[in-house]
């Protein structure tokens, strides 16, 4: 049986602390150890050692790993590191217990899960910003062609995350897509036909098939990806309904394919085109995805739709501090349709944009027309909803 150590590492910065103190081995010594014990630890060995002209280490061997305390006099500040494995000890508590005990002004923690898989993930949120999931069970962590995949239990319940950004949760995943999906299908004319590119989890096909859709081909360039949501994620495709699609066996065919390059070769038509992808990384010019931001892709999208037809995308964000993507994309839109017709979600991350080759006179007004005369009864849009949110930050649409 191959065993794999599981622990934290909690690192935490102290600030505010009497000089005197902090140059005092033989004290710290002391402060360091009954924290430690306090905590669970058992405290196999320490050592100290006082600098001159001033500052101190403490460390301290630990049956669970070890713990040190290194220390600033001059500046009133001091690092500690407590590294514990199992669970007999509390290293977030013993790093508190001592920050009490130095009587500290300002504590910083940060607790690093090690060992045993990813139990963290940091997903970047913009420049300087990013944002930590605490992971309860992973169902399913591996590495494709394309990306890193990670199906884990999250506080939002199972969580899909590819490159450590999040992309759907059991909690919020439904609101997502229906603000996707939804105001597309109701500004069409028509939902027999539609074309679904990326959105691996497979809900925007369950969700056009509810519409009333007869034909939906679903394009990913990751079949792995797939195959994964499929097996680990409550929602979307059953394996069964996914070895269907993946045969052609009913509505729902799946393409593994280029998204890019499937509508450059497609020769049908479709009364909606779904493009669901992770944020565009302008970041990152080589970055497969960004290909499928363009004009040009939006301008072979138009081509493919029948009269009436819609095409919608995931835009970005409404937030004024990471809303490049959603304007850049504002732009692209109006470039190619001659009206586009923004959703911003209830999930305050996300914004939608549709676009049609030929404008309606009210367009939120049409859609709630239709939210009756359609099968598919969404649960999170309502006549209010698509009124209001269907007008885009002041920000974007100035420009």
């Amino acid at each position: 049986m191959s065993f794999t150590p599981v622990g934290r590492h909690v690192l935490a910065e102290l600030s505010g602390v009497d000089a005197d103190l902090l140059d005092d081995a033989a004290t710290l010594r002391t402060l360091l150890t009954d924290a430690l014990v306090a905590a669970g630890a058992r405290v196999l060995q320490v050592v100290d050692e006082r600098f001159h002209p001033q500052g101190a280490t403490v460390v301290a061997v630990l049956a669970e790993s070890h713990a040190s305390l290194h220390t600033w006099p001059e500046h009133g500040r001091a690092h500690v590191d407590v590294y514990t494995c199992g669970d007999s000890a509390d290293p977030v508590k013993a790093v508190h217990l001592l920050a009490g005990s130095l009587h500290a002004g300002q504590v910083h923690v940060e607790v690093v899960e090690r060992g045993g898989g990813p139990r963290v993930v940091t997903e970047p949120i913009s420049a300087g910003v990013t944002r930590r999931w605490a992971l309860g069970t992973v169902r399913h962590a591996g590495r494709t062609d394309y990306q890193d995949v990670l199906i884990a239990d999250t506080t939002h319940g199972v969580t899909l995350f590819c490159d450590d950004e999040r992309q759907s949760a059991a909690d919020t995943q439904l609101v997502y897509h229906e603000a996707l999906f939804g105001p597309a299908a109701l500004l069409a004319d028509h939902r027999d036909r539609v074309l679904v590119i990326g959105s691996s989890e497979g809900v925007v096909s369950q969700l056009a098939l509810a519409a009333g859709a007869r034909v939906v081909d679903h394009v990913d360039i990751d079949r792995d990806c797939v195959r994964a949501c499929a097996q680990h994620l409550p929602y979307g495709y059953t394996p069964t309904q996914l070895d269907a699609a993946e045969r052609g066996d009913g509505p729902v065919r799946v393409h593994y394919a280029d998204g890019l390059r499937f509508v450059e070769d497609c020769q049908a038509s479709y009364d909606v085109v779904v493009v669901d992808l992770p944020d565009e990384r302008p970041d990152q010019p080589d970055a497969q995805l960004n290909r499928l931001y363009t004009v040009p892709f939006l301008k072979r999208c138009a081509d493919l739709l029948t009269d009436g037809g819609v095409v919608v995308s995931q835009a970005g964000s409404p937030a004024m501090w990471r809303d490049g993507t959603l304007r850049a994309a504002w732009h692209r839109f109006h470039d190619v349709f001659a009206q586009v017709v923004p959703y911003v979600s209830d999930e305050h991350e996300w914004a939608f944009l549709c676009g049609r080759r030929v404008a309606v006179p009210d367009p939120a007004g049409l859609m709630i027309d239709r939210l009756g005369d359609i099968s598919w009864r969404p649960t999170s849009l309502d006549a209010a909803a698509l009124r209001a949110r269907t007008v885009a930050p002041m920000r974007v649409r100035a420009g």
